[in-house]
């Protein structure tokens, strides 16, 4: 058996902590008369940065590199490395795994599945993320599109999970729709929806099942493996 994993907003609070994390950016911001900055995050359009394709291969400190000398271009790079350093010291202090992560991980191993985990975002910024939740040991790979050059709004990282855990049983689980679910689908997986995080109010057009928790989801791996048993 074969089980792909998501990581942000499926196994830890991502967007939790970057809600937090920009809000608490504002008064930083403030102080430093940065107000087309604070404008920029009181009118959401951070959000545009969802359906730009390259910026999922990216860290943190390139998003916010992208953000900042769009608004500013001739920004002082000293004062650049001063605003990223207080994000990136704020999100990592809000991150957090969801309580069901460990159970639903430590599940998967029971049944000896091989656990893949694909995420989209640079090696640095997600690997940085594996270490501080401590969740590296459970994976038996790691795919990030800042490795492959591939985000997961293509199937090629999927197909690289299946080309390297050969298996006629797999299954996919994240929080997003357009890029989980379609992945999975892509490559014939049981694909399996968290409804969570971000993009929970969305509509699902390519998941097999739809549950409200990690546990759920191990439920839905469990029955479908007796099935087919």
């Amino acid at each position: 058996m074969l089980v792909i994993v998501d990581l942000d907003d499926t196994l830890c609070n991502t967007w939790e902590a970057g809600r937090k994390t920009i809000m608490k950016s504002i008064p930083f911001l403030l102080r430093k008369g940065l107000l087309k900055a604070v404008w920029y995050i009181l009118t959401a359009r951070y959000r545009n940065l969802e359906s730009r394709r390259e910026v999922h291969t990216l860290d943190l400190d390139g998003i916010v590199e992208t953000v900042f000398l769009s608004l500013y271009p001739d920004i002082d790079r000293e004062q650049l490395r001063k605003i990223t350093d207080f994000i990136e010291e704020t999100f990592f202090s809000h991150l957090s795994l969801y309580p069901d992560a460990i159970p639903f991980l430590e599940g998967l191993r029971k049944i000896k599945a091989n656990i893949v985990l694909v995420t989209d975002s640079s090696t640095n910024w997600q690997r940085k993320k594996l270490k501080v939740l401590g969740v590296e040991k459970y994976f038996d790979d790691v795919i990030i599109s800042g490795e492959t050059g591939h985000s997961k709004f293509e199937e090629y990282n999927f197909r690289l999970a299946l080309e390297r855990f050969p298996d006629e049983e797999v299954f996919v689980v994240g929080d997003r729709d357009e890029t989980d679910m379609r992945g999975g689908r892509k490559i014939g997986a049981t694909t399996i929806l968290v409804n969570r995080g971000y993009h929970r109010r969305r509509t699902p057009k390519n998941a097999d099942y739809v549950v409200g928790n990690l546990l759920d989801a191990l439920e839905v791996i469990m029955n479908e493996h007796k099935i087919r048993a």
